[in-house]
């Protein structure tokens, strides 16, 4: 089996969530801790730390694993979805799985594999568990796909769960309240084991202070002891200070990134306070400002070359279209072109409503079974009196709009991850 040809398996015969929807998702563990079990339950020979959250959790995994780099222990990074490269879901000090251990994972594991029917994402885990057990790694960080409670990654014990906030976002499988979707998170709380809340919500906090509570687990907010100050420019946060601990220039610019960078500094002091890791500020300084040399986090605000100026942005719900609206709500661009699509089973009336209506616009849809199609995304753009044309292709969207763009304009990639992937 070639490595083309073990892309191709995975794809065809394994159900995936990005490309497919709510039909690829389990309801149980059941299959990945069979399939772990068979491959000798690779997990249990791991110190993990296990994040979830509606938004920010990658960003937050990328934070992390930079700050055990930088403290120099061999860091496992386990994220999803992958923008260009299947093998950037899988990730040791910043590199990335080799094609020849995926090859051999799957042509060993092939009749196991057909016999317990695991989907993508299932394997995936499992295939993670695998190399970093191999690569005798110190500290894995594990990002959930969906939720936690169901999530095929809730089968580690940790040393610490994180969770970034909630929105809502999935509700059709998660749950249509705030309320909901934060038991499906709380779900990574283990006994014993402290948990890092990002956002301190009204309505989530009792069902986090409950799974706390019942699984003796000590339940921290990262902004109760963390004073943030911060200064912004024309590209994001140019400064933040915590306390009178730590200053930096942070490598990661996004408006929202602040409240990231708060909860892995938290997650820091929690893991130093509770004995589990010891951490030292400058080392965490360094990471802060070059998370990208140390972990390879791409997509998240990321500038792209251009006579225009070109941000990549892979907001995705409400939530996260607000801040990045916020944001360029307070630029001096003379125009503003943004190319945007979503996938189908998002509900948009809450986003369009958020969108600037004298953009110019560009309606993609990415080249997925699950994309909503370009020309129907205008069609529920223009009931927000937002305009634009339909383009068949994210290429051909970003295209015209560089064309259009003049050299004091902006041109903003966004909605969906893999509309991002298609112009990164």
């Amino acid at each position: 089996m070639t490595y083309k040809e073990a892309i191709e398996y995975m794809y065809s015969q394994l159900p995936m969530f990005q490309r497919v929807g709510k039909s690829a998702y389990r309801i149980d563990l059941t299959n990945v801790l069979t399939l772990c079990e068979s491959l000798g339950n690779p997990q249990n020979d791991l110190k993990c730390i296990h994040i979830a959250g509606t938004n920010g959790k990658g960003s937050v995994s990328h934070l992390l694993s930079a700050v055990l780099q930088a403290h120099g222990y061999k860091t496992g990074l386990y994220i999803s979805p992958h923008y260009k490269d299947y093998r950037e879901r899988i990730k040791v000090n910043g590199e990335y799985i080799t094609k020849k251990f995926v090859v051999r994972f799957l042509e060993e594991n092939r009749t196991l594999f057909d016999q317990i029917k695991p989907s993508f994402f299932e394997m995936t885990v499992a295939l993670a568990f695998c190399y970093f057990k191999d690569q005798k790694v110190d500290y894995s960080i594990i990002e959930t796909g969906l939720g936690g409670r169901l999530d095929a990654t809730n089968i580690i014990s940790p040393i610490m769960s994180i969770i970034t906030n909630i929105s809502l976002d999935h509700a059709d499988i998660l749950g249509d309240t705030l309320e909901k979707i934060a038991t499906e998170k709380a779900g990574i709380i283990k006994s014993h084991t402290p948990v890092i809340i990002g956002r301190r919500q009204i309505e989530t906090e009792g069902v986090f202070k409950q799974k706390a509570l019942l699984e003796h687990a000590n339940l921290y907010y990262a902004e109760d002891n963390i004073v943030s100050e911060f200064n912004t420019n024309n590209e994001g946060i140019s400064r933040i200070r915590f306390n009178d601990e730590i200053e930096f220039s942070p490598d990661l610019k996004g408006p929202f990134q602040l409240e990231n960078y708060r909860t892995v500094f938290a997650a820091c002091k929690i893991l130093n306070q509770e004995n589990r890791i010891e951490l030292k500020i400058d080392k965490i300084k360094s990471a802060f400002q070059n998370t990208t040399d140390y972990s390879k986090i791409m997509g998240r605000w990321q500038w792209k070359e251009g006579i225009s100026k070109i941000l990549l942005e892979s907001a995705h719900n409400q939530d996260g279209i607000q801040f990045l609206m916020n944001w360029l709500m307070q630029q001096h661009y003379d125009e503003q072109h943004i190319v945007i699509g979503f996938v189908n089973d998002k509900p948009l009336d809450e986003v369009l409503n958020l969108l600037p209506r004298n953009a110019h616009y560009y309606f993609v849809n990415a080249q997925l079974p699950r994309a909503l199609k370009a020309s129907e995304l205008k069609e529920k753009a223009a009931l927000y009196n937002l305009r634009g044309k339909a383009y068949k292709s994210v290429k051909n969207g970003f295209l015209a709009a560089k064309k259009k763009a003049g050299k004091n304009d902006i041109i903003v990639v966004t909605g969906s991850i893999f509309v991002v992937a298609e112009v990164i």
